[in-house]
């Protein structure tokens, strides 16, 4: 998707040869406008499929999946909580997750109310690294039978081999802007050149 590769040049910071900082338009300061056009590629790239529900992790990930769930006709959002609040009396899928970015490992918990057998899912989140955080969605649907009709991911670092291990389990994986490298400062996207952004 060119509109989000030409703002992560634009307004992404680059911190060392891993990490890309999008903080100023997806995951602390939100783009509205862009989160729009994300959700509606989303929404073309998974036309078709019979998804009932839009499943993500707090907090990065809730916006873009609005924004996908209004595209695909209105569609509900559930997310994985990183804690247990007091106002969760119910029962409850959880699992571990271990995190790139703040190197910690956490739990992701989903309400048992939320989640079910019955549910044909699309995952959506804002990075995908390793892949912790889309394996720990992806073990929380199985905890409660749903079904996994893809991931939609907005950057994905290939470098860090998340999404083969995603592939490699047989989940489809669709990243609008793939980086394949960070070299000298420069994001190197996916099919680009290198030295070109």
């Amino acid at each position: 998707m060119q509109l989000l590769k030409d703002r992560i040049i634009r307004d992404g910071q680059v911190i060392g040869t891993e990490i890309v900082k999008v903080d100023s338009f997806l995951n602390h300061q939100i783009d509205v406008a862009l989160m729009s056009e994300i959700g509606k590629e989303f929404a073309t790239r998974f036309a078709g499929l019979s998804i009932d529900k839009i499943f993500t992790v707090e907090s990065s990930g809730i916006a873009i999946a609005c924004a996908t769930a209004l595209h695909m006709g209105n569609l509900p959002v559930v997310f994985a909580k990183k804690a247990v609040p007091n106002t969760m009396t119910d029962q409850c899928y959880s699992t571990e997750v271990t995190s790139f970015t703040k190197n910690t490992v956490y739990s992701m918990i989903v309400s048992k109310k939320y989640l079910s057998r019955n549910d044909n899912i699309l995952i959506i989140d804002d990075f995908l690294a390793y892949g912790g955080a889309a394996l720990g969605m992806v073990e929380l649907a199985k905890q409660a039978g749903a079904t996994v009709h893809g991931i939609g991911i907005a950057v994905e670092k290939s470098f860090q081999g998340g999404s083969e291990k995603l592939r490699q389990r047989g989940y489809r994986v669709e990243s609008l802007a793939v980086i394949s490298s960070i070299k000298d400062g420069y994001i190197i996207f996916k099919n680009n050149k290198e030295g070109e952004r």
